[in-house]
């Protein structure tokens, strides 16, 4: 039995694979910058599909936000070993890895993962090349959900915010500066509390400020992690992540605008992998 993991910083998707059928398991996502081994182990704990499961899991392929150095990849390798005691592959490798195998298979292409964070990566059809380093959410992490809830909280904050557009951000967040900064730098995770404002921008996406502050964010993302590919003209760019699939108007205009044309858009990329993994042996 396999156990194939998809994990941004705000929600994990597990797939178990079975002989008689696949079945779904979810948690929090799990980052090693924010996350320890201890913690990640309780949390896994907690989950009882996983835990019906743990004796039977052989294998695991777990792709993560974080997971981009040895050390990081320790700590969610470690944490898996220890509850999956009779897995015999533990393969652990950065959210681009899973991103490009589940948007791009086998084909060359450039693969861009838009979610509570953001990067991009291009993938040759085997490997995967990262031209340009993911800065998080302080730095970085360009059209990204903590982008554009940064962004979204500061204009509301500063009366920038269209009155209208306004009302309904405090009606459905009752929500004012003291709270907003409290959460921002006084508990955990800012990155994903910021990032939980786009069911607000998902809501209201036909909004002409909304549409506009997503439009900037993308090229913004475009002009910096897209275009550092020399192949952006050449190559689909594959786009993993639900603001690229809830915002593909925008998407499309601003690939129209640079000259790159947009290949496949994947929401959850869960189902993906485990196709990839059905037919492709992963070197671990």
């Amino acid at each position: 039995m396999k156990l194939i993991a998809d994990s941004g910083s705000t929600k994990c998707d597990w797939m178990i694979v079975g002989e008689h059928g696949n079945k779904i398991a979810k948690t929090m996502g799990f980052n090693p910058f924010f996350h320890t081994q201890e913690f990640i182990e309780t949390q896994l704990q907690d989950n009882a599909e996983l835990m019906s499961v743990k004796s039977a899991i052989k294998e695991i392929y777990y792709y993560g936000a974080g997971c981009s150095s040895s050390d990081r990849n320790q700590i969610i390798r470690t944490a898996l070993s220890e509850i999956f005691t009779n897995a015999s592959v533990v393969h652990v490798a950065e959210d681009l890895d899973g991103a490009a195998y589940a948007a791009s298979g086998h084909n060359p292409g450039i693969v861009c993962i838009i979610g509570t964070g953001s990067n991009s990566c291009y993938f040759d059809g085997k490997q995967v090349h990262s031209r340009i380093p993911a800065l998080g959410y302080v730095l970085g992490d360009e059209a990204s959900g903590a982008y554009f809830g940064k962004i979204m909280v500061s204009n509301y904050l500063y009366n920038l915010m269209p009155s209208k557009l306004a009302v309904k951000f405090f009606d459905t967040y009752k929500e004012d500066k003291e709270s907003i900064l409290h959460a921002t730098y006084n508990k955990p995770n800012a990155n994903v509390y910021l990032a939980s404002f786009m069911k607000f921008a998902s809501a209201n996406r036909n909004e002409p400020w909304i549409k506009q502050m997503i439009y900037d964010g993308i090229k913004t993302f475009a002009e910096i992690h897209i275009t550092s590919h020399p192949e952006y003209k050449t190559v689909p760019v594959n786009f993993v992540g639900s603001i690229a699939y809830y915002f593909q108007d925008q998407l499309d205009k601003v690939a129209n605008e640079m000259g790159f044309k947009v290949g496949t858009i994947v929401k959850k990329p869960i189902e993906a992998l485990v196709d990839y993994h059905a037919t492709t042996n992963v070197e671990v």
